[in-house]
């Protein structure tokens, strides 16, 4: 068993360092989490560094990398910037679905222009009625004329107010045998259009990331905007759960990583009593504790990638690496946060945001006590929903 990280793991690791110092430091940061907003040219300078075409094939300008490689990219995104880490996680299974379903004059159309970061699209999948129960959507599109005509609403939709289209799970279908998987479809709609309205969300945690809630009345979208088969759309989704868990775990390494450094810095700087606090034990034992669980998550969530890479399964190391990494997060930005004490309530103080953005973790994007009932299932215990 060999745990050294390949040569082009910490070469990126380093760029992805580099690229913040140089080009988005903290202050920067702050500004955009204030603002509730990630200006677009970041993505176009991310595309510059590579990063946008991760995951797609070298023949529509990407570099073909693996899930291990996504997922230290996301760890260090994160220990920097979680909101622009989630975004990218958006971004990257963009890329997967097209790549994995589309067809090829879509993959022609927009892979290329994802890599480049000239075309942004959202996810619309939760609904105000549900958001684990996906399967009882009410959204429906239907064909006509050469085009779909989409009406529902959709919540928590990451990118919403930025993106050039949404692809929107919606019902195509009649249920079909009391079987409500089936007859679910995925139609890329165009934002900029009367039939879309869009409110932003204010959140308190991942504020930049941009989560709306979008209404469709009306809306349109061409006759070929059919992501995948018609009626297909939720078991084209299911092919990339895995993926999309375990780089949301590595979005909690990189914040569970980014706090211990804070917490770390700040405990040999400040002297209480003649002394570094960093020299009594109520100070070194918790930090002790989040070294630890920092460890176990990154481990958990590595094997878990190279499972994903190498092609072999990896459900429930997947959804054990989603669940550790999200609640070790809260656990350990807390553990952090008692550490620098009133300042860590500073916004000036990067901690601040960690501890609000790791909030997200437990329900997003499938809420931890769901990915418990299906370690459960998968453990030989009857099913629990």
């Amino acid at each position: 068993m060999d745990f050294d990280a390949p040569e082009e793991h910490a070469l990126l690791r380093d760029s992805v360092r580099q690229f913040f110092a140089r080009e988005l430091p903290e202050t920067q940061i702050r500004e955009y989490d204030q603002a509730r907003k990630i200006p677009r040219e970041i993505w176009k300078r991310f595309a510059e560094q590579g990063w946008l075409g991760l995951s797609i094939g070298t023949e529509h300008g990407g570099s073909n990398a693996d899930v291990l490689t996504g997922a230290v990219l996301c760890e260090e995104l994160s220990r920097q910037f979680p909101s622009l880490a989630m975004d990218w996680v958006l971004l990257s299974m963009t890329a997967r679905t097209f790549r994995e379903h589309g067809t090829e004059a879509q993959k022609a159309e927009y892979l290329p222009r994802l890599a480049q970061g000239e075309f942004i699209m959202a996810f619309g999948m939760t609904e105000p009625s549900g958001g684990t129960d996906i399967l009882g959507l009410t959204t429906r599109a239907s064909h006509d004329d050469d085009c779909w005509t989409v009406n529902g609403q959709k919540l928590f939709t990451t990118f919403a107010g930025d993106a050039d289209a949404i692809l929107v799970l919606c019902r195509t279908d009649p249920i079909e045998n009391e079987k409500r998987a089936r007859g679910l479809s995925l139609v890329l709609t165009p934002r900029q259009q009367s039939g879309v309205e869009v409110r932003r969300l204010q959140l308190m945690g991942m504020r930049a990331g941009g989560t709306s809630e979008v209404f469709f009345d009306d809306a349109i979208a061409p006759g070929d905007a059919l992501v995948g088969e018609r009626g297909r759309g939720w078991y084209t989704l299911l092919s990339s759960l895995d993926e999309e868990r375990i780089l949301s775990a590595a979005i909690y390494v990189g914040i569970t990583a980014a706090a211990l450094d804070i917490a770390l810095q700040y405990a040999k700087d400040r002297a209480a009593f003649g002394r570094p606090i960093g020299a009594y034990q109520a100070v070194q034992h918790p930090l002790a504790d989040v070294a630890t669980e920092l460890t176990q998550i990154r481990l958990i969530t590595e094997k878990a990638a190279w499972l994903l890479s190498n092609g072999r399964p990896c459900a429930e190391e997947a959804a054990m690496a989603k669940l550790a990494a999200s609640e070790t997060a809260i656990r350990c930005t807390d553990r952090c946060m008692r550490v620098l004490g009133g300042y860590g309530l500073v916004e000036e103080s990067p901690l601040e945001r960690l501890f609000r953005d790791a909030r997200l973790g437990p329900f997003s994007p499938i809420s931890n006590e769901m990915v418990k009932n299906f370690l459960g299932e998968r453990m030989g215990l009857p099913r629990s929903y």
